[in-house]
């Protein structure tokens, strides 16, 4: 495993200009949308969707794209500098164990295999705090086989975030989330919410700064991002 070392300052030289992000309707797909759009040295992002965003962008540098995951066409628009991960559900939403699977596993690993061959120099992904491939609960023991499966594929940089439970506006009432929101001031710092503005920020600043091809990044680290 990868040591949680803090983030350093922007390194110019790795900015990565073509950027691909798939999630980007979610609540850390949008604030990283929001993030890269204010970058001036971010001179392309291809957001590939399911269907179009409730609120249109107007940004000359932002390429929407309207795709079936079940296809294969949509892969050949991760020939970019930095690929962002943000796909994510939960099992209420998915409907069954095995639809959130599929999302949540098969598919960020489908993504990533498309990025390796089309040449991307970065991927970078949301997992969760607690993932772990022998862990009992079944989200966690997801996210850990996402995480181990990804390093297995050789990619030319990884990057995993491991946020705690998400703060910031969501389209859907979530009792256990907000229940817990209510609850995080007796947590630990690494089991705090984050705000999905923050988780954002440190991918955004990472794709910048990262020089090691590995690294995971955990919630108490990207606070202070």
């Amino acid at each position: 495993m990868s040591a949680a070392l803090p983030l350093t300052s922007i390194s110019p030289s790795t900015t990565p200009h073509r950027v691909a992000l798939l999630g980007g309707s979610g609540l850390v797909g949008h604030a990283l949308l929001q993030q890269l759009l204010a970058d001036p040295d971010v001179h392309a992002v291809h957001l590939l969707l399911r269907r179009p965003l409730l609120q249109p962008i107007t940004d000359p540098r932002l390429h929407c794209h309207l795709i079936d995951f079940a296809e294969s066409d949509w892969h050949r628009l991760l020939a970019v500098d930095a690929v962002f991960c943000c796909l994510g559900s939960t099992i209420k939403q998915a409907g069954s164990q095995a639809a959130f699977r599929a999302i949540d596993h098969e598919l960020v690993l489908t993504a990533a295999t498309a990025a390796k061959a089309a040449g991307a120099g970065h991927f970078l992904v949301i997992s969760a705090l607690g993932a772990d491939p022998a862990s009992g609960v079944f989200y966690n023991r997801v996210k850990g086989e996402m995480e181990r499966d990804l390093q297995q594929l050789g990619l030319a940089k990884l990057s995993i975030f491991r946020p705690s439970l998400l703060a910031g506006p969501r389209q859907e009432f979530r009792f256990g989330e907000r229940l817990g929101l209510l609850l995080a001031w007796l947590l630990p710092a690494k089991w705090r919410s984050i705000s999905a503005t923050r988780v954002a920020r440190a991918m955004w600043r990472a794709s910048r700064e990262q020089q090691e091809p590995f690294r995971i990044y955990p919630s108490d680290v990207m606070q202070k991002a």
